[in-house]
């Protein structure tokens, strides 16, 4: 109710890319490098204060009603609410001054991560005209089933077959883990 709102910055938008990983890359952590393809701003491009807003990013409209005058204000159409408009842009860039590069990123994914998990990798995503904040890149994990091992929540299932006879007298046996093998 009459807060007074001003030039806001543009934030880029958001990418979203799904990355695979093996049981063991999900259990111990890992860093993997991925290829994207973004936006980023052209070099030579310019931008100049829009006309529409002075730069301010907002229009105000007064009206006159039987209560009185009233004043509205609404983000600028002309400028989006950012107060610049593209002055120069150079050949190759979209209306925006933008053009489409593909970047190594890399990811840095934790310990203990499951299938259907998103991380966010922050302004990696694509950059926004003028000084604009660039968006995020948002990692969709998937893990792939091993071939041994069943996964549930943090517990980890491997099923061994044990004869009678080993289990009444005991014995040692050999099982596959995400470390390594062990003998138990």
């Amino acid at each position: 109710f009459g807060g007074r709102g001003g030039q806001r910055r543009v934030k880029g938008k958001d990418l979203r890319i799904r990355v695979s990983l093996t049981l063991e890359e999900a259990a111990n952590g890992v860093e993997k490098k991925v290829k994207v393809k973004r936006k980023k701003q052209a070099p030579g491009v310019s931008y100049k204060t829009c006309t529409t807003c002075n730069g301010a990013g907002q229009v105000s409209r007064i009206q006159n009603t039987i209560l009185g005058r009233m004043q509205t204000s609404a983000p600028c159409t002309a400028c989006g609410g950012s107060g610049q408009i593209l002055d120069s842009k150079p050949n190759g860039a979209d209306n925006h001054g933008l053009i489409t590069e593909e970047e190594t990123v890399a990811i840095k994914i934790p310990a203990g991560v499951e299938s259907d998990m998103r991380l966010k990798v922050g302004g990696k995503g694509n950059e926004a005209p003028g000084n604009g904040i660039s968006g995020d890149l948002l990692v969709d994990i998937e893990v792939k089933p091993h071939e041994e091992l069943q996964r549930e929540g943090n517990n980890l299932h491997y099923d061994l077959y044990v004869s009678l006879p080993d289990a009444v007298l005991g014995s040692s046996k050999e099982i596959k883990t995400v470390t390594g093998k062990v003998r138990i």
